[in-house]
């Protein structure tokens, strides 16, 4: 029956590709730009790679643009990123170019999925693996599970890196600073540790805090910044595409020596 065939079908498929994914050699928290980005490079470059984002469409805040004005404002330094991902841009003023908000998100998903990464929607990240103090994976839930406040055991996924996409939110950073009793950095000087973010106010802090704050744990796009107490930017994504693919070349570079 037709109907039975369906329903095998989904399930067979996604639980293959999920099992494929218990062990990556990256989990990037997060489906925003400078997440997709960097799952994107990271794939093209032969790792296994997958993204977890908690809502059905990833993409972060890219679909709306602003205010629901779905364009986008990308500085001039990342238009070879809008290039690598063929998306359509117009010239505006003083280095600043315009792109089409769901062209952009849309290409970005398209092209990261089909350079080989996995994206899993509607997955929240409620905690991090730790071995030998180091951070070695993430613990994944249904997000209605935890939307809904059910007791529902987690699952594990162990991999080589983490990248903390979250956002302003920056909600991996929280969780291993908790766990080992150290603050982030704050506007008052306040680190995580010997590993301090440095970042200061301006959309260029983002691309320079994309680094490794943890053992295993990385950091890009907003989250890299929203730590030491940078304001919300707005609709300027280029400081998003270019952290995202710096944090990619960096692990890149570890994995492959």
């Amino acid at each position: 029956m037709i109907e039975k065939q369906v329903s095998k079908g989904i399930i067979r498929t996604y639980f293959e590709k999920m099992e494929k994914c218990l062990e990556l050699d990256v989990a990037i928290v997060g489906g925003g730009p400078s997440g997709i980005a960097a799952a994107y490079y990271m794939a093209k470059a032969g790792l296994r790679v997958a993204l977890f984002d908690r809502k059905l469409s990833p993409g972060g805040g890219m679909w709306g643009g602003a205010m629901m004005f779905n364009q986008l404002v990308i500085q001039e330094e990342a238009l070879s990123i809008l290039k690598d991902f063929d998306i359509s841009y117009e010239s505006y003023e003083d280095g600043l170019y315009t792109a089409d908000s769901i062209e952009s998100t849309s290409a970005l998903l398209y092209k990261a999925v089909h350079a080989g990464a996995t994206i899993f929607n509607c997955y929240s990240v409620e905690d991090v693996v730790f071995k030998n103090n180091v951070v070695s994976g993430v613990v994944v839930n249904w997000t209605p599970v935890l939307r809904e406040g059910l007791h529902v055991d987690p699952l594990n996924i162990m991999a080589k890196f983490v990248i903390d996409g979250t956002g302003h939110d920056s909600e991996m950073c929280k969780v291993v600073a908790r766990k080992n009793g150290i603050k982030l950095e704050t506007t008052t000087g306040e680190v995580i540790g010997e590993r301090s973010l440095d970042v200061a106010e301006g959309e260029r802090q983002v691309v320079e805090g994309t680094k490794e704050i943890y053992p295993g744990l990385y950091v890009c796009g907003m989250a890299s910044s929203a730590v030491g107490g940078t304001p919300r930017m707005g609709p300027i994504f280029g400081g998003m595409l270019l952290s995202g693919k710096k944090v990619a070349d960096m692990i890149i570079k570890r994995v492959k020596g």
